[in-house]
């Protein structure tokens, strides 16, 4: 029986980059996300796809996912997005609430749907970010969890590794995507400062001189089933051009 990859925000830019990438280098997908429309246009477009309407918000998402996975599983990625925004200022409290729910919850629903089919050499890889390491003054939900979510996965490999299953976390800084708009649009309200404005200082905060793209990230999580990639459990991979400036 052959593997399966499986992929927690599957529809969303980047989980959209990676199915591409899994599915092009032969793998199976089990795509895991809330709308099932999106999840069908992703299916009619790669074959090797299979939709699974889950909201990993939820602990009915454990079921669902277990449910579906048909094979031994060699990756569980966690790349759901969060929809709170603002800063300590503006954040509506309870919103740190809903972001601790989807980060920190959402991966250890997705541990619990895939631990008893995790193969030998499996990856439980999750999506945070460089937020969570460095956090800006508007981004009051992203920073608090994902430095949370860094504790969880250290948590989680300290469990797993033994069990040969490695676990990886990576911290990609901003991404020119949708999601980049919406934040460049929030801090605009919030500061008054033009749009152009802010997008130069993302770019100029890198010092490769421009943002990552979705297909290098992609590349990441494709590198990860390398079996030399077991060097690499319990790590932190920062994939952000250069955006982070911390020695460790």
């Amino acid at each position: 029986m052959s593997s399966l990859c499986v992929v927690v925000g599957a529809t969303g830019a980047l989980g959209t980059a990676v199915t591409r990438r899994l599915v092009t280098a032969g793998h199976r997908v089990l795509a895991v996300a809330r709308s099932a429309d999106a999840l069908d246009a992703l299916a009619s477009r790669h074959p090797a796809v299979t939709p699974c309407v889950a909201d990993i918000g939820s602990d009915d998402a454990i079921e669902a996912i277990s449910t579906a996975v048909d094979a031994p599983v060699r990756l569980a990625l966690f790349a759901a997005g969060l929809p709170v925004k603002g800063s300590a200022d503006t954040i509506d409290p309870s919103g740190l609430a809903i972001a601790a729910n989807i980060k920190s919850g959402g991966v250890v629903r997705l541990l619990h749907a895939v631990r008893d089919h995790l193969q030998e050499g499996a990856r439980f890889v999750a999506v945070a970010g460089s937020l969570g390491v460095e956090p800006g003054p508007f981004d009051a939900g992203p920073g608090t969890a994902n430095a949370a979510l860094f504790n969880l996965m250290r948590q989680i490999g300290a469990l797993y590794g033994p069990k040969g299953v490695t676990t990886h976390t990576l911290a990609p800084g901003p991404i020119d995507t949708p999601r980049l708009d919406a934040f460049i649009e929030r801090e605009s309200i919030e500061t008054g400062a033009s749009p152009d404005t802010i997008r130069e200082r993302y770019y100029a905060a890198t010092s490769l001189g421009r943002l990552p793209t979705l297909d290098e990230v992609a590349w990441i999580v494709e590198m990860l089933l390398a079996p030399e990639a077991s060097v690499l459990h319990g790590s932190i991979l920062t994939v952000d051009g250069g955006t982070r400036h911390g020695i460790f």
